[in-house]
C-alpha cells in the first residue's frame, strides 16, 4: 500500500515537472491568468483615460498594463508570452507614445503658443470625462510609453537572465 502511494505522487510531481517545462506554471495559475490579466488591463486602461478625475493617469495606468502582459509571461513562460505580445509591439508602442507626447507638446506651440502646457483644446464642464482639454491625450500617450517601456525592460531582463544560464 505504501508502495502504490508513493507511485502516485511520484507519478504527480513528473506531470508537475513536464507542465512547467513545457512553459509556464500550473493550471490553476494559468486559469487565474486567464480570468484576472483581461482586468487588470481594463483597470490600466480606466486609471489613464480617468486620470485627470482620479488618483493616478498615465504611468499609473501604463504600470498595470505593463503588468498584465508581465502576467501572461511569468503564467504561461516566456516563449509563449512572447509570441502572444512580442518585444517588437512593446517597442512599437513606447515609439507610439512618446510620438503622440511630442505632437501634442508642437499642437501646442503652434495652437496656442506655447510647448506642451498650453492647451488647444476645449475644456467642457468640470468632472466630466472630456473636460481637461489635453490632459487626457498626454496620459494615454504617456500610458503607451510606460507599458512598452517597463514591458521592454522584463523582458531584457528574462533574456539576460536565460543567457546567464
Amino acid at each position: 500500500m505504501d508502495k502504490d502511494t508513493s507511485g502516485i505522487e511520484q507519478k504527480g510531481s513528473d506531470n508537475a515537472r513536464n507542465n512547467s517545462s513545457a512553459g509556464g506554471m500550473s493550471v490553476i495559475v494559468k486559469t487565474v491568468t486567464r480570468l484576472t490579466v483581461r482586468l487588470i488591463f481594463l483597470f490600466g486602461i480606466y486609471v489613464i483615460l480617468h486620470g485627470h478625475l482620479t488618483p493616478g493617469g498615465g504611468f499609473a495606468g501604463g504600470v498595470m498594463l505593463a503588468l498584465a502582459a508581465v502576467h501572461l509571461m511569468l503564467a504561461y513562460g516566456g516563449k509563449t508570452a512572447l509570441e502572444e505580445i512580442s518585444f517588437g509591439r512593446s517597442q512599437i508602442s513606447e515609439g507610439l507614445g512618446g510620438l503622440l507626447f511630442l505632437l501634442i507638446g508642437v499642437a501646442g506651440l503652434f495652437a496656442a503658443g506655447g510647448f506642451l502646457f498650453r492647451n488647444f483644446l476645449a475644456t467642457g464642464n468640470i468632472f466630466n470625462l472630456a473636460s481637461a482639454g489635453t490632459i487626457p491625450l498626454a496620459n494615454i500617450a504617456i500610458g503607451l510609453k510606460v507599458m512598452g517601456g517597463l514591458f521592454a525592460i522584463f523582458v531584457a531582463m528574462v533574456i539576460v537572465s536565460r543567457e546567464k544560464e
